[in-house]
């Protein structure tokens, strides 16, 4: 049997096959899809891995990578096949401060990088708010970004090099093309291509280095439409933030009630949380600025971190905000559009509309320097009337993202939660574009079935074996 070959290889803790045992694996950080997994096998080296994925290979079972679970599309998510858990590949490998670089193994958490280049004044730039969970290897798969992305950029732009495992057991080399060498860019293709073109062995990620001085700012708002005219013309003035965060009043009041509270202002209709870096000489300047514009755009006040505890704790409450929600109702649904900066306010009011006729409550939190916009629905998943509504009110807030020239993803990733939107912002001949770079990688379609690109249009390989437990 399957499960033989595999305990064989790991060892039996490290297999998991009864359904009490997968229960744990059958969601991501989207509560509102299950697809419990046949197996669960948890290599903890590279040569397990190799061996692992040579055995699905052999065996022609599918399977689905998985890091920390914490992403929120439902792409680690492996119905009735098998689930590769990575998490245990921990090792920091090593840390370079003259190249700034790092080597690591796919389940090194984010903030354990970071925390182990923090010696050598680096850092790790993306920062996901599952940061303190979520793990390198998940943040390639879904080009994670977080709020310092609008001054840092993406995962993309910090990965080196990466080592993959290719589902039929190859193992090869992707590098960015550098020193005007010629190539294609597969390791950008790699990246965020959501587990379903093979498996990361380890990752050569850039650091950088800590800035001289930071400041954070708190502005608080009477509107959503204030703040997001202040956005705007903070951009317009030429100044890059690391980090323009919004909260609304919902979201505010859920923060504030719970053990994340990070002293927002209750009664404001919206706060913007602004951080600029960089060094020392001429950042008053732009702090100067920001303030005077978000004043001008109709702020009530502006008030600045006084130290580094201040500033953790407020951006602790911005970070902790989805966990917040769980006050609010038992389940959650959430989206990653983004949509021109320029748009915010109209795009936020039309929101705010389909909410109310929806009677659904929408908590806006969300990435508003880049128009990367997370609404949030909390809701009882056991209401099938209610449940009925949240959906179509996603439905109807995607639908006009889309409509705005906007993207169905930023950073969490198609997954299962957003194929169905794909063909409305993809034509067909795209997608098989898509389908064909697929194949590249995994012409059998092993890594992570069913995902990112509809079957349509991708037709999936159908002779999945059964796997017996």
């Amino acid at each position: 049997m399957l499960s033989e070959e595999l305990i064989a290889i790991v060892g039996e803790r490290h297999v998991l096959s009864r359904p009490a045992e997968l229960l744990a694996y059958e969601n991501d950080g989207l509560p509102g899809y299950h697809s419990r997994p046949r197996l669960a096998v948890f290599p903890g080296t590279r040569d397990e891995v190799v061996a692992v994925v040579a055995a699905l290979w052999r065996a022609g079972v599918p399977f689905v990578p998985r890091g920390a679970g914490t992403g929120l599309s439902g792409g680690a998510l492996a119905g009735d096949v098998v689930l590769l858990g990575l998490q245990r590949l921990r090792r920091i490998v090593a840390v370079d401060p003259v190249a700034r670089t790092a080597l690591v193994e796919p389940g090194v958490v984010n903030a354990s990088l970071t925390k182990a280049a923090t010696p050598f004044g680096l850092h790790y730039a993306p920062d996901p708010s599952s940061q303190t969970a979520c793990t390198i290897g998940g943040n390639v798969a879904e080009n994670a970004g977080g709020p310092h992305c609008l001054k840092y950029g993406v995962t993309l732009n910090h990965v080196l090099a990466a080592t993959v495992l290719l589902p039929d057991g190859e193992i090869v080399a992707l590098e960015t093309p550098r020193d005007g060498r010629a190539g294609y860019d597969l390791l950008g293709a790699f990246v965020g291509s959501e587990g379903c073109f093979g498996v990361a062995l380890d990752v050569t990620v850039r650091l950088t280095p800590n800035p001289e001085s930071v400041v954070t700012l708190l502005a608080d708002f009477r509107s959503l439409d204030a703040a997001a005219h202040a956005v705007s013309a903070i951009i317009a003035e030429g100044i890059l933030p690391a980090a323009c965060e919004m909260m609304d009043d919902a979201t505010i009041r859920a923060v504030e009630a719970s053990i994340y509270a990070a002293g927002y202002p209750v009664d404001a209709a919206a706060v913007l949380l602004v951080e600029l870096d960089g060094a020392a000489a001429g950042l008053a300047d732009d702090v100067a600025a920001v303030d005077r514009l978000c004043r001008a755009s109709g702020a009530r006040d502006v008030r600045t971190a006084s130290d580094a505890a201040e500033r953790a704790r407020l951006w602790q409450g911005r970070k902790k905000a989805f966990g917040a929600m769980g006050r609010i109702a038992p389940d959650l649904v959430v989206q990653d559009a983004v949509v021109p900066r320029t748009k915010l306010a109209p795009i936020l009011a039309r929101i705010a509309e389909i909410g109310a006729r929806h009677r659904v409550r929408v908590c806006n939190v969300f990435h508003a320097g880049d128009g990367n916009l997370h609404p949030n629905i909390p809701y009882d998943a056991s209401d099938a009337d209610e449940a009925a509504r949240v959906h179509a009110a996603m439905r109807e807030v995607m639908e006009l993202c889309i409509a705005e020239g906007g993207s169905i993803t930023g950073e969490h990733g198609v997954g299962r939660d957003k194929l169905a939107y794909m063909d409305r912002l993809f034509p067909a001949a795209s997608l098989d574009a898509m389908c064909r770079l697929r194949d590249a990688f995994d012409p059998r379609r092993r890594a992570n079935p069913g995902k990112v690109v509809p079957a349509r249009y991708c037709r999936e390989w159908a002779g999945v074996t059964d796997v017996e437990p």
